[in-house]
């Protein structure tokens, strides 16, 4: 498991400084079934964009 995950969407909730990600877990789902061949094909549910 990674030990550390990076994330530049600086608008997010879980962005954290030096672009890390402070959530405690990540979910990220393919948009065409169970297998994608591109990170193009993907996208991360864990998002939640920040209040401030």
């Amino acid at each position: 498991m990674a030990k550390d995950v990076l994330c530049e969407v600086k608008n997010c909730s879980f962005w954290e400084q030096g672009n890390q990600c402070g959530a405690d877990q990540i979910y990220v789902v393919s948009h065409i079934g169970k297998h994608a061949d591109t990170s193009k094909e993907t996208d991360c549910k864990t998002f939640e964009p920040s209040l401030s």
